[in-house]
């Protein structure tokens, strides 16, 4: 892939941005640094760099997929409250292996847990 100031703009914003973002949410704050990045140019290009495996395109968090520059294996936790997305490291999570396979072949897993998370419970009257 060449080298692309708008490219690398999207990367930087997204790095700084990492929240988790979906190109909606990225899209207004790359805008915010460089007006002439159009929508086409952010889909196009988050597309092709999670397809080179340089970012990490996460579906089925919601409607939309979003995406995540820290591209090692971890996993996600949604809080069902303020819909914050946090990275949890593999190694804090036990997940077990799988005992019957089926004749397919694993090459990743994606593992989203959901509940509340320690800001909401401790900004809320109800506790989990």
């Amino acid at each position: 892939m060449n080298y692309s100031r708008q490219r690398q703009i999207i990367l930087d914003t997204l790095e700084e941005y990492a929240v988790h973002p979906s190109a909606d949410q990225l899209y207004d704050k790359v805008h915010e640094k460089d007006k002439s990045i159009s929508k086409g140019t952010l889909y196009r290009n988050l597309n092709q760099l999670a397809d080179l495996g340089i970012i990490k395109k996460i579906d089925g968090l919601d409607n939309s997929a979003h995406f995540d520059h820290n591209i090692h294996e971890h996993y996600h936790f949604i809080c069902n409250k303020c819909k914050k997305i946090f990275d949890i490291e593999k190694e804090d999570i036990q997940i077990p292996e799988i005992k019957h396979n089926e004749g397919f072949i694993i090459t990743n897993r994606d593992i989203i847990l959901k509940g509340i998370c320690s800001e909401c419970i401790k900004n809320s009257s109800d506790k989990v």
